[in-house]
């Protein structure tokens, strides 16, 4: 593989890396006080699945999520800050890798009609893939500096 400036390897690297900056920005920017005190991230969710012409999808939200909503905020808020931390460090970067895309495409499916967050899904859910499938892990990680996933 010819590339320019750096190898194949490390533009993976490259790329898993900015996935993991954009995942630590997704958390950053969320009013954590609004999410967990006034319930506002899993509410707006719970609207939005509610009108969802799948009734796979409102079924599935009224069986998992609304039971559980202040559990959910936590897991959705800490698990975007540790897929960035994980994706950043390069630490169990496959497992990171696969719950992102996992993440993104519940968010895609939640949120298919709105497609204004669709094109930010679908561009981490196949960053996630091209990382993944690339071994994005082999450069510039702790799982290669520990010799993780070989």
């Amino acid at each position: 593989m010819d590339t320019i400036w750096l190898d194949g390897a490390q533009w993976l690297a490259v790329l898993r890396i900015g996935l993991g900056l954009w995942w630590l920005e997704s958390w950053r920017h969320k009013d954590r006080t609004a999410w967990f005190e006034r319930g506002t991230g899993i509410a707006w969710a719970a609207d939005v699945a509610a009108k969802h012409r799948w009734s796979a999808v409102r079924s599935g939200f009224d069986t998992v999520v609304a039971p559980r909503p202040k559990a959910m905020a936590h897991v959705v808020v800490y698990a975007e800050l540790a897929l960035g931390l994980g994706l950043v460090a390069g630490l169990l970067t496959p497992v990171a890798l696969a719950g992102g895309l996992l993440l993104n495409v519940l968010y895609f499916t939640l949120m298919i009609h709105d497609w204004a967050e669709q094109g930010q899904n679908a561009m981490m859910a196949l960053i996630s893939a091209v990382a993944l499938f690339g071994m994005s892990w082999q450069t510039w990680s702790l799982d290669d500096a520990i010799g993780l996933f070989r």
